[in-house]
């Protein structure tokens, strides 16, 4: 029996990690057919928030702009208020700089603290279909399919078949190298592999309301930003359009929710419910993220309460660590230790990640006993109430929108592809950047002496990266070329970012994190390109 298709690379799932992944695979040659049990993109929003990391990553797909098109606006502020109803004043603001005023902070940083792109608020019902628009009209080597279910797999030792379903109930058979799982919590993949989720599943059921509005966000008193709690219960998020907007709440599901939303809104507004859904918080990780030839990524590895934001991102950060790796093995370049250190790089990160997310959430939580009935008074009890809750919010719920650190800095010290440096952890902050160059973190954004970003120089290869112009790069070049690994130089002479970076060299993966560093060329050459490839064993400084 035949294949109805076959593929280097079978992506089951479109959300937007699984079409993240498309697109990059697509783009490095890799021929890869994306399937969605859905017959279109998603219609409600789920995420609101594109972190940093992730809008550096998309840049380097040249969307960045056009994601952003899509969002907030630049001038748009991003804070988090507590207040009564949304007609009145706010008892308590958590400021965050709106994307133009981050870009502005950006330009002036000159140590590497700071990302190369602002976080960006767009929900996922708006950014799912830029980016089928881009997977499957301008990306090369890639097959988009709605409509298309996988319901079973097999694997050899040369590849795996995969049997689908389409809309109608037609079963068709393809035949892929590599088979990768980003079909969400309810992960097909996941259950055809038997893959436990370890962790701490959800012990109750939340509502989100998706409902339209006109004049709310223009005519509401409680100020302008993106994440609203209310002193009755639950929380409002303004999409990116500032027209659709999301209430969280504990409320049953057969609730009527219109009267619940105008007493909480304060005042008469156009206002249509759209959708109603219930979902679970989890925090849950998979207890492997590979079976030979079948990969898992996103949701289906990884469940994390959405509380600072790291679920897709998190996703976005497997797609584009696990992506350049497949081609690796499809073209023939790369080593076994290749593929296998995906798990060992990415895992650590969710893990740490999850931790993060319950942190937050416990965080939400500990401001709640200064909602007293004092807030509600006039007069100096009432002034003396709502203070002990402003602080307590700006303290304790403030933990779930500044994880920056977490977002940005985690490393892959440690992993098989990573040459090791004494004293260098896998370990990195949660809520602050601590910029540095060691092996295994994503090398800083810094700004070259000309006005460009040093990212944007980085190609989507292995790249030696010279800051002082004159490293002999010959024995990595022999070496890279012997592999048949795609290697590029890149010399410039920035004694700045010397300072900064510790190295005047650096061997920078196709993801843009340190795999060497050093101020002399590598005593072995091809020691270092083999384990940067995943041909050898790690490499020591």
């Amino acid at each position: 029996m035949g294949f109805d298709g076959e593929f280097d690379v079978i992506v089951a799932g479109a959300g937007p990690v699984g079409l993240s992944m498309t697109i990059d695979l697509g783009r490095r040659g890799v021929r890869t057919m994306i399937m969605e049990r859905d017959i279109t993109t998603a219609p409600w929003p789920k995420m609101d928030r594109s972190n940093a990391r992730t809008m550096e990553l998309y840049r380097r797909l040249g969307l960045a702009d056009r994601i952003r098109a899509l969002g907030y606006p630049a001038d748009n502020p991003m804070d988090v208020i507590l207040t009564r109803t949304m007609n009145e004043a706010p008892i308590a603001v958590i400021p965050f700089p709106s994307v133009a005023e981050r870009r502005r902070k950006i330009a002036e940083c000159t140590d590497g603290s700071l990302p190369l792109e602002p976080y960006q608020l767009v929900s996922q019902n708006h950014i799912e279909p830029l980016l089928r628009q881009v997977a499957e009209h301008e990306t090369p080597n890639t097959s988009v399919r709605y409509g298309l279910e996988l319901v079973d797999l097999e694997q050899d030792a040369d590849g795996v078949t995969v049997t689908a379903l389409t809309a109608d109930g037609t079963q068709q058979r393809y035949r892929c190298r590599y088979l990768v799982g980003t079909d969400g919590g309810s992960s097909t993949v996941r259950k055809r592999l038997d893959v436990k989720l370890e962790g701490r599943p959800a012990l109750f059921e939340m509502r989100q309301v998706i409902f339209w509005s006109e004049d709310l966000y223009e005519r509401m008193k409680a100020g302008k930003g993106r994440h609203y709690s209310l002193t009755s219960g639950g929380g409002f998020v303004a999409q990116g359009d500032r027209k659709e907007f999301t209430f969280h709440t504990m409320l049953p599901a057969d609730t009527d929710f219109e009267p619940v939303l105008r007493k909480k809104i304060g005042f008469d507004c156009d206002l249509t419910i759209r959708h109603i859904t219930s979902w679970r918080p989890h925090l849950l990780l998979a207890e492997r993220y590979r079976e030979g030839r079948v990969l898992m990524a996103g949701d289906a590895v990884h469940l994390v309460i959405p509380t600072g934001g790291l679920g897709m991102n998190t996703g976005v950060g497997d797609a584009f660590d696990l992506s350049w790796k497949l081609a690796g093995m499809i073209q023939g370049w790369g080593g076994e230790g290749l593929i296998e250190s995906y798990e060992i790089e990415r895992r650590p990160v969710a893990q740490r990640n999850i931790e993060a997310s319950g942190w937050a959430a416990d965080g939400s939580a500990l401001w709640l006993p200064h909602l007293t009935p004092e807030i509600d008074l006039d007069g100096p009890d009432g002034d003396a109430a709502r203070s002990r809750l402003a602080e307590a919010f700006k303290r304790d719920h403030g933990r779930m929108h500044g994880m920056v650190g977490a977002e940005t800095c985690y490393t892959y010290a440690g992993s098989p592809l990573v040459a090791h440096e004494p004293g260098n952890q896998a370990h990195w902050e949660i809520s602050r950047i601590v910029p540095h160059a060691r092996p295994g973190i994503r090398i800083p954004h810094m700004w070259l002496k000309d006005g460009r970003p040093l990212h944007d120089l980085i190609g989507n290869d292995f790249t030696l990266l010279d800051l002082r112009g004159d490293f002999d790069a010959s024995g990595l070049e022999t070496a890279f070329a012997a592999i048949g690994a795609p290697f590029e130089i890149v010399r410039l002479d920035e004694p700045h970012l010397i300072g900064v970076f510790n190295a005047p060299a650096f061997l920078l993966r196709p993801d843009l994190h340190v795999a060497w560093r050093g101020d002399a060329p590598p005593a072995d050459a091809q020691a270092l390109a083999r384990m940067a490839t995943g041909h050898g064993p790690g490499f020591r400084r």
